[in-house]
C-alpha cells in the first residue's frame, strides 16, 4: 500500500484524484504493471500534468505519458542503448546523462549515469538505490527527511 505521507502529500499538492481513467488502468497494464501495486496507486490517483518535479529532477507521469507519447518505443530505445534488462522502464528523459529506473518485477528503482555508474550495475557491482517505489518517492518528494528548525 502506497505510504500515508506520499499520498497527504499529493493530497496537499492538488495532485490526489479519486476518478481514475480507464485509459491510465490499460497503460499500466500494457506495461505488465499490477493496478494494485503502488506504482500503479501512485500513477492512477496523482498528477500535476505530465511530469513532476523534485529535487531538481522531472518525473514522467507515467500514465500520461503512455497516452499521449510514444512511451513504448522510448522504453525499447532505453534498454536497447543502455543495455538495461527488461524490467527496467525510464521514470524521466535521462536528461544529463542520468535517470531513473523502475524494475518491473521487484519494485526497486535505480538512479543511473553513463560511464562507471552503469556500467558497475550492469556487471552487477551495484543495487539499486531504493528497494521499493515508495521508498523511492518518500525520497524523492523530500518526505523522508527531517524538517528544519
Amino acid at each position: 500500500m502506497l505510504s500515508t505521507r506520499v499520498m497527504e502529500y499529493c493530497e496537499d499538492q492538488g495532485w490526489w484524484h479519486e476518478d481514475v481513467p480507464a485509459d491510465y488502468e490499460e497503460a499500466l497494464r500494457k506495461l505488465g504493471i499490477a493496478l494494485e501495486s503502488d506504482f500503479a496507486q501512485f500513477y492512477l490517483h496523482a498528477e500535476d500534468g505530465p511530469t513532476f518535479y523534485s529535487r531538481n529532477q522531472e518525473l514522467y507521469q507515467i500514465c500520461w505519458f503512455m497516452v499521449n507519447t510514444v512511451y513504448m518505443e522510448d522504453i525499447t530505445v532505453a534498454q536497447l542503448t543502455l543495455g538495461l534488462p527488461d524490467a527496467y522502464i525510464p521514470l524521466d528523459s535521462f536528461e544529463g546523462e542520468g535517470g531513473f529506473f523502475y524494475n518491473r518485477v521487484t519494485d526497486e528503482v535505480i538512479l543511473v549515469e553513463l560511464g562507471e555508474s552503469i556500467e558497475r550495475f550492469l556487471r552487477g557491482e551495484s543495487t539499486p538505490q531504493w528497494s521499493n517505489f515508495n521508498v523511492f518517492l518518500e525520497w524523492y518528494f523530500k518526505l523522508d527527511e527531517e524538517p528544519t528548525q
